[in-house]
């Protein structure tokens, strides 16, 4: 099979923002099945509990698809009101204390990193990715590196969250990534 490379990478991470919102949204029925005070209880967890988790997400989520916004490449998809974040905003801040505006804030970004991998050219993840990590560390690297992170990092996070469901008791049911094909 002759695949120009540059459209599979975009393919992995049109496929990859499937996964995300599909999994976001069985994560989140999962989370709504609990009391609002079993999703907050300290599991200790890196973040704690569930909610501060899943706004973890979503911090990182938009302060990644800032970095890659400021690339010099419009993205429509990417508007100022799905990537704000508040002045000082760090790894642990609860954008969030009500769930149903996480759940709400949670849609409107994965409906955003849905529409950003569909306009993204195929030459943005081989193009040169600059910024400053949240220690002001100056970066340089292939943007499909970032790319992998941002979506890895997701991964990384939710499966926190399906062993904190699985503790208190709660079955999120099948989230393997090739159960979306």
């Amino acid at each position: 099979m002759d695949t120009d490379p540059s459209l599979a990478f975009l393919e992995n991470y049109r496929f990859l923002a499937g996964y995300n919102r599909w999994f976001n949204e069985r994560l989140y029925d999962a989370c709504e099945r609990l009391p609002d005070e079993e999703r907050r209880r300290n599991r200790g967890a890196f973040f704690g509990s569930i909610h501060a988790t899943l706004n973890h997400l979503v911090w990182g989520d938009r302060m990644w698809l800032r970095r890659f916004a400021s690339q010099g490449v419009a993205f429509a998809s990417l508007t100022e009101a799905v990537l704000a974040l508040p002045a000082g905003a760090m790894h642990g801040t609860m954008l969030y204390e009500d769930w149903a505006a996480l759940r709400q804030a949670r849609r409107a970004l994965d409906a955003a990193i849905e529409g950003w991998t569909a306009e993204m050219d195929p030459a943005f993840p081989l193009a040169t990715m600059r910024y400053a990590n949240s220690k002001g560390v100056q970066r340089e690297h292939p943007a499909w590196k970032a790319l992998t992170h941002f979506f890895n990092h997701q991964a990384h996070h939710r499966g926190q969250v399906t062993t904190l469901l699985s503790q208190a008791g709660m079955d999120p049911g099948v989230t393997d990534l090739i159960a979306r094909v």
